[in-house]
């Protein structure tokens, strides 16, 4: 404890947070090699079992192993656990715990906090915390309470019905994409509801818990004068343009493929769930080797882009990649400022979306070069979007990660981690502790282009 407490102080809060994510990783792996957590006869390597536990605690959701053969009643109840660990955050539960015990929350645990959420500002941290376990543990309830009633009629018992609404209800809005079904959605294909209540729970858990207080105070807020912040204005508008181009755009690409045959509404609600689940959630109602590779391609940019910041998801975020497209729109009319929504964005906010972008395209690179030697049977489509949907921390797949070598394991793991921190903490993770510039260079410009 000591040494723990040592390291803390003489880390920044950045490199706190990776080290903390590296212990809910390790504790989650001992959790997952329990004895009775596997099924009987049910042997699983130790890499296997690290690699669901990188998963889980990135809420992702791919996995090397089937989780409905694997593991007993009691593993999926410690899967369950660790999604939440992953989808709260690490200082949330901290933060939680230590309310519970009456602990004061001082400086160093509120810069924790800041860092863990992407936030700003110090103040109402705490308070943030409390509403961010709120509204996740309601939606959860509330989707748990729908599906276990509906699922009756598909399962013998209540009992069933209640282990599988449970279940279904923490994987979709901690869009962790794991399924004890063995079959992800596809059993309820043909069911609108199941999969409404799913896109429902999922959007929730991805639009960004900022957005959720701020709707929440919204509507218990008699004031008719309450505004809505830049973040989710930006974060609610680029969540719904990218919701409906994916939407169409699938239903476009798929129509005289994978949707060949399906009625009018199955191909329109198979469309709407997998544009919803492609940016986070990674469930799926078809098979999704059965599209095709432009839709692959598609899928695996939408991954990429994946949920918003201070959310469950990964990826580069969408305010990352709606503040780079504005960013092009207005350098092409030739406008230095960006503004939207009767406000202007930081610069420093614009210089750090090309950084997560550039970064992470690097990673995405340079993972897919890696795994092109160590998986020669995978052909480039598969590895990039398995890429896409470890880095998204998404949990598609097109079938190449339970076929996984150990160095594909280890990549893969790598980009669910990076994912799930996200790229700027990881990379102040490495920089340390910044160092202050005492002075300046004469300016000069560079030709560019």
């Amino acid at each position: 404890m000591g040494t723990a407490k040592d390291l803390n102080k003489r880390s920044t809060p950045f490199q706190a947070i990776v080290s903390y994510y590296f212990i809910a990783i390790a504790i989650s792996f001992i959790l997952l090699i329990l004895p009775g957590v596997h099924q009987e006869g049910v042997h699983v390597s130790l890499l296997d079992s690290l690699f669901t536990a990188v998963s889980a605690v990135s809420v992702t959701g791919l996995t090397v192993v089937d989780i409905s053969d694997t593991y007993s009643v009691f593993g999926i109840v410690m899967l369950s656990l660790i999604m939440q660990l992953g989808a709260i955050g690490i200082m949330s539960l901290g933060t939680f715990t230590w309310l519970l015990f009456g602990k004061k929350i001082g400086l160093r645990e509120r810069q924790l906090i800041m860092v863990d959420h992407n936030q700003y500002n110090l103040s109402g941290v705490v308070h943030l915390i409390k509403e961010i376990i709120k509204i996740l543990l309601t939606i959860e309830i509330v989707g748990a309470m729908i599906l276990t009633l509906y699922f009756t009629q598909y399962f013998g018992t209540f009992k069933e019905a209640l282990y599988n609404g449970v279940f279904a209800a923490i994987s979709a809005t901690t869009n962790g994409g794991f399924d004890i079904t063995g079959n992800s959605l596809k059993p309820f294909r043909h069911d609108y509801f199941v999969q409404l209540i799913n896109m429902i729970m999922i959007a929730l858990g991805a639009i960004g818990f900022p957005v959720l207080i701020e709707v929440k105070n919204f509507l218990s807020n008699k004031n008719r004068h309450f505004k809505f912040s830049l973040f989710t204005k930006i974060t609610t508008s680029t969540y719904a343009i990218l919701f409906v181009i994916g939407f169409l755009v699938i239903l476009l690409l798929e129509s005289f493929h994978a949707f060949k045959g399906m009625s009018w509404h199955e191909a329109l609600f198979t469309a709407m769930f997998h544009s919803v689940s492609a940016r986070s959630a990674g469930l799926t109602t078809i098979d999704v080797t059965d599209f095709n590779e432009a839709t692959d391609i598609f899928l695996s940019a939408l991954m990429f882009i994946g949920a918003s910041p201070s959310s469950v998801g990964g990826g580069i975020r969408t305010t990352t990649f709606a503040i780079a497209i504005l960013f092009l729109i207005n350098f092409a009319r030739n406008k230095q400022d960006i503004q939207i929504f009767h406000r202007e964005i930081h610069v420093i906010d614009v210089f750090r979306s090309y950084v997560v972008i550039i970064l992470s395209t690097f990673l995405v690179v340079l993972a897919t070069m890696i795994l092109s030697l160590s998986e020669p049977h995978a052909t480039l489509m598969q590895i990039l979007f398995e890429i896409t949907s470890a880095f998204g921390t998404c949990g598609m797949s097109l079938g190449l990660t339970e076929h996984l070598s150990g160095i594909g394991k280890v990549v893969m793991m790598i980009l669910m981690f990076v994912g799930r921190v996200g790229i700027i903490s990881f990379l102040y993770f490495i920089g340390g502790k910044p160092e202050k510039t005492n002075f300046h260079y004469p300016k000069e410009r560079v030709i560019i282009g």
